[in-house]
């Protein structure tokens, strides 16, 4: 039986390109919001969802490291995509023609160097494919959508410039999320993923922090965001590198934990062999 596995945006998204690349034996089901990609994985609906949660130009996106913590849901798998930005417009324009390219508000800034040379301007849209599908049935020579190649050969656009993207090693990494952890060591190179509440102590976070640093654990990310609608509640989002049942990771976990009021393993998973 071939399994589902859902994602932010319609049929030609980054995000379906990264659902082929990381479950090409999938069926991939587009949701309109992240909330309902975490939805239909909870009720089973899906057997996996896929979540964007940071690009390399753009930055973090928006809610996904707090949507992470209340889902429920486990992370068994990330997906390193290299995004190619292209211009894709109704057959017979030509880039000349164009007088407006329509992306997700993402996916714009990655570009603005090309859209600023062309004099064409930007217009925000929900969905990069959705931009796509859009300028199809527009069939206007003026409108372009800022998509990918996935995306031109299903609403049957035709690319007029590829990779306009403004850096060259623009990637967007993706998490796979389960109802089920799978912490099992399926790779050499493991990341583990977890969040932490500080306890309210003087240099709480910078004692907490030390385990990692003591040990020889590579914290590959650390961020922080609001809880509770308060400026006093802070969480913290981090990656290490390594599994929890390594001696070194497993000594920083234990000092993190005695810092801390509260510790979850969002979780363990293979590194994708293009990070870094």
């Amino acid at each position: 039986m071939i399994g589902r596995i859902a994602f932010q945006g319609e049929l030609g998204a980054y995000s379906h390109q990264a659902c082929q690349q990381a479950r090409p034996e999938f069926e991939p089901v587009p949701c309109v919001t992240f909330e309902e990609v975490i939805e239909k994985t909870q009720t089973g609906e899906v057997d996996l969802g896929m979540l964007a949660v940071e690009n390399s130009t753009y930055g973090r996106v928006a809610d996904v490291h707090s949507l992470l913590p209340k889902a429920g849901l486990h992370i068994v798998d990330e997906a390193f995509v290299r995004v190619h930005v292209n211009l894709l417009g109704v057959r017979g324009a030509k880039v000349e023609d164009i007088q407006e390219a329509h992306g997700h508000v993402v996916i714009l800034p990655q570009c603005a160097g090309f859209l600023k040379s062309h004099g064409i301007r930007g217009k925000v849209s929900s969905d990069n494919a959705r931009a796509a599908r859009e300028v199809s049935e527009a069939g206007d020579k003026t409108r372009a959508a800022l998509a990918s190649e996935l995306a031109a050969s299903i609403y049957g656009l035709e690319v007029l410039a590829r990779h306009i993207e403004d850096h060259k090693n623009n990637t967007t990494r993706f998490l796979v999320m389960a109802r089920s952890a799978d912490p099992a060591r399926r790779a050499e190179d493991m990341i583990t993923t977890f969040t932490f509440r500080v306890r309210n102590i003087p240099a709480a976070l910078y004692k907490a922090m030390g385990g990692f640093a003591t040990n020889g654990v590579n914290m590959t990310k650390l961020e922080s965001y609001m809880v509770g609608g308060t400026f006093t509640a802070t969480e913290f989002y981090a990656d290490i590198e390594g599994h929890p049942e390594d001696a070194n990771v497993k000594l920083a976990l234990d000092e993190l934990r005695f810092f801390t009021s509260a510790v979850t393993i969002l979780g363990v998973y293979p590194a994708d062999r293009k990070r870094g």
